[in-house]
């Protein structure tokens, strides 16, 4: 039997959720380079997966495992997580990619009409993960030095459903101190403020102190790791990562990820296991040195350009600019990109993100030196 007033009712409803995201939306969707361009606006590892991992999931296919896993996770897996961070494995569940697993806490978390806060700049799929659980984002503008303005902060929390996060953050690469944690716990104490901190650049860190959320006492039971095998390993092609948290928390992102995704692939699951193991740590190691490389050289090479300001990632693979020049953050990317280089304009990252652009050394020292000298031509009088 048709329900023609039912099907226009869904249509509406769809076409609202389309119409908060669009009306939300920062993300421009970029082509790869084409020809003679240099992208330093993509944050993606241009190193290859590492050969054990690999080698795991080709074992993995070999042995068959090739039918639907646990929509929680491996068992396995989700072991080895918590034991690393020191949870129970119920306090675990594994996502497809970081990206889904911030989309089943927002969606979990946030009704309609929700205040969500998050700092101001940073990631702009989570305004759109509030947009499409029809909450309402509240930014906070980072002080000019790029630490939270702790004030602002406290301010906007007061009967917020949810706080994100993002260290080290992206396009700041700047990492939560002890100070800024402590005033988050703080002022949601005895509140019903959930905090989702998502950490996938936290394996790429440059002798700054980190500490992850689930490292601060005060936030145990309200605050939950997003966190990503893409950054850190170089997976992101795989579409793997996990939530860890409180356990009726994760439970409850693990059924609107279940509702949404279903269970993440079987073999990648145990590639990810593999990630794990001893063996891996020297490949990691060389990536992180090589990032650290590709850092000094790309902050050698921005110095060079008078009207570009600056100040070193603790983490990531990005540098946050500043720049003096009248043109929006847009037309700088337009102008840049018309010289041969891509880049990604800071209005991408929220309001306070204009007069910024955000650069990748998640390349070759000779892209970024390549791509930079021809930024330098954008600034030239």
């Amino acid at each position: 039997m048709n329900h023609p007033v039912r099907k226009e009712a869904l249509v509406t409803v769809q076409n609202d959720l389309v119409g908060r995201i669009r009306a939300t939306s920062l993300r421009t969707p970029m082509s790869p380079p084409d020809g003679d361009v240099v992208s330093l606006a993509i944050g993606e590892p241009d190193f290859a997966t590492p050969p054990s991992i690999v080698a795991a999931m080709t074992r993995a296919l070999d042995a068959g495992h090739t039918h639907y896993a646990s929509p929680l996770g491996l068992p396995g897996l989700r072991a080895a997580i918590g034991a690393r961070h020191g949870r129970d494995p119920d306090d675990v569940t594994i996502t497809h990619g970081g990206s889904a697993g911030l989309a089943a806490v927002i969606m979990s978390t946030v009704d309609p009409g929700a205040t969500v806060v998050v700092d101001d700049p940073t990631y702009s799929l989570y305004a759109d993960l509030v947009a499409a659980a029809g909450g309402t984002t509240v930014r906070v503008a980072r002080r000019p030095d790029g630490r939270l303005d702790l004030d602002r902060l406290r301010a906007a929390l007061d009967g917020a459903a949810l706080l994100i996060v993002c260290q080290p953050g992206n396009p700041t690469g700047r990492v939560l101190t002890a100070e800024e944690w402590s005033a988050i716990a703080a002022a949601t104490r005895g509140t019903g403020t959930r905090v989702l901190s998502d950490e996938a650049y936290g394996g790429i860190l440059y002798g700054t102190e980190f500490v992850s959320v689930l490292d601060v006492s005060g936030l145990r039971d309200r605050a939950v790791l997003c966190q990503t095998f893409s950054k850190t390993y170089a997976m992101t092609g795989w579409r793997l990562g996990y939530l860890v948290g409180p356990a009726p928390l994760i439970a409850d992102a693990a059924l609107v990820h279940r509702t949404v995704n279903g269970a993440v692939n079987t073999p990648g699951q145990y590639a990810a296991l593999a990630a794990f193991d001893q063996g891996v740590e020297s490949d990691l190691a060389y990536m992180v040195g090589q990032y650290r490389e590709r850092r000094e050289v790309m902050g050698a090479a921005l110095s060079a350009i008078p009207r570009l300001g600056f100040e070193p990632p603790d983490g990531g693979f990005y540098f946050y600019c500043a720049y003096d020049d009248p043109r929006t953050s847009v037309e700088i990317r337009d102008a840049a990109r018309a010289r041969g280089v891509l880049i990604r304009p800071g209005r991408e990252f929220g309001p306070s993100g204009e007069g910024h652009i955000r650069l990748s050394f998640a390349t070759s020292p000779s892209a970024i030196e390549r791509g930079v000298h021809r930024l330098a031509t954008v600034f030239t009088p």
